[in-house]
């Protein structure tokens, strides 16, 4: 018995799930045996003494425009730093940083918006041909993310900000439908608010504590290579039984009447 298309949808899903925590696992626990959390904590004070500091509160707005918007730059290098500035010096605030963090995500959030809004789909795809190669905006990507969108709607403008590679596009679709500015707004302002909150938290907890952090993990790295290996086993053994029954015959869902490759209609009637 074939799944059907939401079926199959969600199989894949918890497929990538088991996928993505597995590889997360052993990462994590290939990082605590090489002491690399020591070596983080040290990149990222570096990154804020060298950088952030002199750029300034609004240099974190600034940073976090452009990364909001089409210019691949990673949060992940604004935000931990500012915060870790946060927690060393008096004049710099966490509640600052979070703020002026979210404030520029949104910002970046709505100029994607408008600009969509304004070149319309055709000549915003024509653009994205010929210039988004070079900012690493593909078709490939936007269709992900206009997908994403027309699948889940205005909720898609909150999850999608957690996603990497579509956080920084989910707004182009959300302009060409023009989707309402106060919900776009409030909805962007929630995703990328739970996304700076947690890279801030980290950046302000790390720095504080990355030597002890890294002893006391330690004694865990064997738990967690083995948990993270059992999942990607896991993964590879959904993916070997997905192909054994595709290879079986008689599996497929018998042909509906009407001429073969004609969509169904509204009524699920071949036209």
């Amino acid at each position: 018995m074939s799944l059907s298309p939401p079926a199959r949808g969600r199989m894949l899903v918890l497929a990538g799930a088991l996928l993505a925590a597995g590889g997360s696992a052993l990462l994590i626990a290939w990082l605590i045996r090489a002491d690399a959390l020591v070596w983080l904590a040290a990149a990222n004070r570096w990154l804020a003494d060298a950088f952030i500091h002199r750029l300034g509160y609004w240099g974190v707005f600034l940073l976090m425009f452009i990364e909001s918007s089409f210019v691949p730059f990673p949060s992940e290098i604004i935000i931990p730093p500012a915060a870790d500035l946060a927690r060393r010096l008096p004049d710099w605030s966490l509640a600052a940083v979070i703020g002026l963090g979210v404030a520029g995500s949104l910002a970046g959030a709505l100029f994607n918006y408008g600009l969509a809004l304004y070149l319309g789909r055709p000549l915003l795809l024509r653009w994205i041909d010929r210039c988004g190669s070079y900012l690493r905006v593909t078709r490939t990507g936007y269709d992900r993310a206009e997908q994403l969108f027309l699948r889940h709607g205005a909720i898609s403008t909150f999850t999608g900000r957690l996603l990497p590679g579509i956080r920084q596009i989910i707004s182009l679709p959300a302009g060409l439908a023009r989707m309402n500015l106060a919900a776009f707004s409030l909805l962007t302002a929630l995703g990328a608010g739970l996304w700076v909150v947690v890279l801030a938290l980290a950046g302000y907890w790390f720095g504080a504590g990355a030597e002890s952090l890294a002893e006391s993990l330690q004694r865990y790295t064997r738990w967690l290579a083995l948990g993270g290996a059992l999942l990607v086993g896991g993964y590879v053994a959904w993916v070997g039984l997905r192909a054994r029954v595709r290879r079986e015959p008689g599996r497929g869902s018998p042909a509906a009447p009407g001429a073969p490759g004609d969509p169904p209609s509204a009524s699920g009637e071949h036209r």
